[in-house]
């Protein structure tokens, strides 16, 4: 074959492969950083023609990156509809009609770049959890200390008393600092959440009242809540929590006034929505959003909107917390959230929850500073010495007879010795040498009807981590004052039905 045909058909091939590879390509004029030809693939994804793309700048193609991209990693791409994509580029010198040039092959790896931003906002958020599981024991401990002691002095004396304010403020002072730690333990790997059936619509109007106080008169607060709205399963606290940082987040975004919605409404998110999103399986959900026409987000906050301590607000007037908690909230909660953000335009957060067909909960009330009586038995083992004092006193105010001891084996001679009806033991779940669960477990070869009451400040390694985390297992999380104590003391108490044994 003569070798200009065989020129003729190679050149034929390249045509082909070119024009028919599934692979996105370019043959680029390195000189001038033009565009000479791209390939069907290429105009598919970027929504050019094939002859638009023909002497197009790259510069009209690339996203500006101030620092320019590192060294291997994907390069910003905008599409014809002003999408913008990562990308990843092998480039070839090849000859195109005798002239120098590049053949570029390249491949969208934005999906598996929010992937992998996913993973390292979760493995950030897994970090600062770990921290503040670390010291939230011993500062839980300190807060049970302080409100408990401040709620007793405040019901034995009278309103009048001038001490009454004094004990009121403390009390007040550790309820914030309880709030406080509840945050930091909030994108903390998984605590104990007192989830119930919860119906959103119920939870958003209850609250509507303080949310207007709270954005002022310049916001204008709309509720736009479906009647045919599912049940979702949570802690009604921390929804609540969610939609005030939210509210609270889209009332700064709008310092001259504006427009809040929060919407509800039934979604349903496909496998195309759990293949672009870590952990999250596809079926019926409930979603809440927050909307607002503020100032909106540019690309680079909201690549870090998520981060512990990571806030556009001034000093003194945020603590970066806020979207951190809502998101260590929802994805304890079973759920996810995607934030849609415009400069100059605005601000939409959606919050998904799976959607379960319960009815709600009934809510039952009572005093926060009702010290519940009465007059059972009780072996009590904590090893802080002034967390056991406080909740021995508190139970010996309320009638209880009590035993205790900061040591498991003294706990076991207790329960050997003692010849009445123990009718609670209440135990620390971390203790030196033998857990409250393995305690429990021994002890109640002993005691077969005796109840168990769990109490820790730990959030994931003294409660996950030793396998308690089920319904039928009693828990008070500390900090807790002396009316959730006897309140929680009488709850078990007065359980029906069989006591599940620590160890099953």
């Amino acid at each position: 074959m003569p070798a200009k045909q065989l020129l003729q058909d190679k050149e034929r091939r390249f045509q082909l492969l070119f024009e028919e590879h599934p692979q996105p390509m370019w043959v680029i004029d390195p000189a001038e950083s033009k565009i000479l030809e791209a390939n069907s693939a290429a105009a598919l994804l970027y929504g050019h023609t094939r002859d638009q793309f023909r002497g197009m700048s790259l510069d009209a193609v690339l996203v500006s990156e101030e620092s320019g991209p590192a060294s291997g990693s994907p390069r910003r791409h905008r599409t014809g509809s002003g999408r913008i994509i990562d990308v990843e580029m092998a480039q070839h010198l090849i000859d195109f009609g005798g002239h120098p040039a590049e053949l570029a092959v390249l491949m969208d790896v934005t999906g598996r770049r929010q992937l992998e931003d996913q993973l390292r906002q979760a493995q950030k958020m897994e970090s600062v959890g770990m921290l503040a599981g670390g010291v939230a024991h011993d500062f839980n401990n300190l807060l049970t200390i302080i409100s408990g002691y401040s709620q007793l002095i405040l019901n034995a004396l009278e309103p009048g008393n001038p001490n009454y304010y004094a004990a009121e403020q403390i009390l007040k002072a550790g309820e914030r600092a309880a709030a406080l730690t509840k945050q930091l333990l909030a994108f903390s790997r998984p605590r104990l959440l007192q989830s119930k059936v919860l119906d959103l619509n119920k939870v958003v109007t209850g609250l509507s009242t303080m949310l207007r106080r709270l954005i002022g008169e310049d916001v204008d607060l709309q509720l736009v809540l479906r009647p045919d709205l599912g049940m979702v399963s949570a802690d009604s606290g921390q929804i609540e929590q969610v939609l005030m940082n939210l509210v609270v987040n889209a009332r700064d975004a709008m310092p001259k006034g504006g427009r809040l919605t929060i919407e509800t409404t039934n979604v349903e998110l496909d496998e195309s929505y759990s293949g672009r999103h870590l952990s999250v399986k596809p079926g019926q959900y409930v979603q809440v959003a927050v909307s607002d026409n503020g100032g909106g987000m540019d690309e680079a906050t909201q690549a870090r909107l998520f981060e512990p301590f990571f806030t556009t607000k001034g000093a003194g007037r945020g603590t970066g917390l806020g979207l951190s908690t809502v998101f260590g909230i929802v994805k304890q909660s079973g759920g996810n959230l995607d934030v849609y953000s415009v400069p100059s335009r605005g601000t939409s957060v959606k919050v998904y929850l799976p959607r379960i067909d319960q009815p709600a909960a009934v809510e039952a009330e009572y005093s926060r500073r009702h010290v519940a009586s009465g007059s059972e038995t009780v072996l009590l083992v904590e090893d802080d010495e002034m967390v056991r004092h406080l909740v021995r006193e508190t139970l010996v105010r309320a009638g209880y007879r009590v035993m205790d001891t900061s040591d498991p084996s003294e706990a076991r001679r207790l329960s050997g010795s003692y010849r009445g009806v123990i009718h609670l033991l209440i135990t620390d779940v971390v203790m030196p040498k033998v857990s409250g669960r393995e305690l429990a477990g021994e002890l109640h070869g002993q005691r077969g009807g005796m109840k168990v009451l769990y109490m820790s400040g730990y959030t994931d390694t003294g409660i996950v981590n030793t396998g308690i985390l089920q319904k039928e297992v009693a828990f008070l999380q500390k900090p807790f004052t002396p009316a959730a104590l006897t309140a929680k003391v009488r709850e078990v108490l007065e359980s029906g039905g069989r006591t599940r044994r620590a160890g099953e």
